[in-house]
């Protein structure tokens, strides 16, 4: 009897330590010059990016150097609000 609590115990904790899923979040990338150029005549829109991050290992604003299609140029691409 005591084996199959200790087993029913051991489940249960295995079960709640395997929830660590909420770390991860959703971002949305977008250019910084186009922003900051209010876009370009010529262009028609502001270049973005759909990632992922790691909200404990990286809790600050991510910037990552990705290419714009619009500036057709690698710029710095920043972290916005959804």
């Amino acid at each position: 009897m005591e084996k199959i609590e200790q087993l029913s115990q051991s489940k249960i904790q295995r079960r709640f330590m395997a929830r660590g899923k909420d770390a991860r979040v959703t971002i949305i990338l977008e250019c910084t010059c186009c922003v900051r150029n209010r876009v370009n005549k010529e262009s028609m829109g502001i270049s973005r990016y759909i990632t992922q991050k790691n909200r404990h290992n990286t809790p600050s604003r991510l910037e990552l150097i990705k290419f714009c299609t619009f500036c057709y140029k690698h710029t710095i691409h920043g972290e916005i609000k959804k």
